[in-house]
């Protein structure tokens, strides 16, 4: 990409999965076709996870990664950020600081945005910006397509990004764009709305290096996490019931977290520990 002026790279570290900007000024750039790039990091965390999440893209739901590696018991907390008329559940965030403030901080928490989100929410996006730059919070960015198309009157296979005429090139691309416009570092993750994907859609996210995760704790659906869950709750306003769930477990996990037992746990760490072994 280009910013004034100058040619910028959006890379990854294949042994850690962080993203970074790279200015064209700073290195030399070796063009090499997908296969050759394989063969020559094969068998690093973020081919590892390439590969996984893959073999894992057959069902109709939840395709990817769903589960990371934690070493002591906690989770992965995802929180998407789905387009909405409603404001941020700001409580989640509040909550989670006021828990976490004394053992571990910032508090690692991965966003899966929107495009749209991010063009209606200023004022929420400003104050998370806000809540990283005071080290309160350390997110994740992930890609969750920039439009999120939902009808509920539409079967999952004709829903969401397998909606006809869909432009998966716009819906990630587009998104990453934006998170770029607003300060934001793509990370090397993609959510499907709804969980929702077919072989075909997985197939075209991994073909951009893009690794797919999903969930094994979504708590409004009644699933309870384990030790290493990634655990999914939305904090768009549109889903009370899983915010009134994760903030009770945080309560409940409050003398845990006090003696250093049950933990936050960054995103990208969990899976790049996950797929390192």
């Amino acid at each position: 990409m280009e910013r004034n002026a100058h040619l910028l790279y959006l890379a990854v570290d294949p042994q850690t999965l962080n993203t970074l900007l790279i200015s064209a000024a700073e290195g030399k750039v070796i063009p090499m076709s997908a296969a050759v790039v394989q063969d020559h990091f094969n068998g690093t965390p973020y081919f590892n996870a390439i590969a996984a999440a893959g073999k894992q893209s057959i069902a109709l739901q939840n395709a990817g990664i769903t589960h990371g590696f934690p070493k002591e018991k906690g989770i992965t907390l995802t929180i998407d950020l789905c387009p909405s008329h409603k404001s941020l559940d700001r409580i989640i965030f509040t909550q989670l600081m006021t828990e976490f403030k004394k053992i571990e901080q910032p508090v690692p928490i991965a966003l899966s945005i929107t495009g749209r989100w991010m063009l209606t929410h200023a004022d929420d996006l400003n104050w998370l910006k806000e809540l990283i730059r005071s080290k309160q919070i350390n997110v994740t960015w992930v890609d969750h397509s920039y439009n999120h198309h939902f009808s509920p009157a539409s079967p999952l296979r004709t829903n969401f990004l397998l909606e006809p005429g869909t432009d998966m090139n716009f819906e990630i691309l587009g998104t990453e764009l934006t998170m770029l416009q607003h300060g934001l570092l793509p990370s090397v993750f993609f959510r499907f709305p709804g969980l929702v994907s077919d072989q075909q859609v997985v197939d075209k996210v991994l073909a951009y290096g893009i690794i797919p995760v999903g969930s094994d704790a979504w708590l409004a659906k009644g699933q309870q996490p384990s030790a290493g869950s990634i655990v999914l709750i939305h904090g768009n306003g549109n889903e009370p019931v899983g915010v009134a769930d994760f903030i009770k477990l945080l309560k409940s996990k409050s003398p845990a977290i006090m003696g250093k037992q049950w933990l936050m746990y960054d995103l990208t760490e969990s899976v790049g520990n996950e797929f390192g072994q």
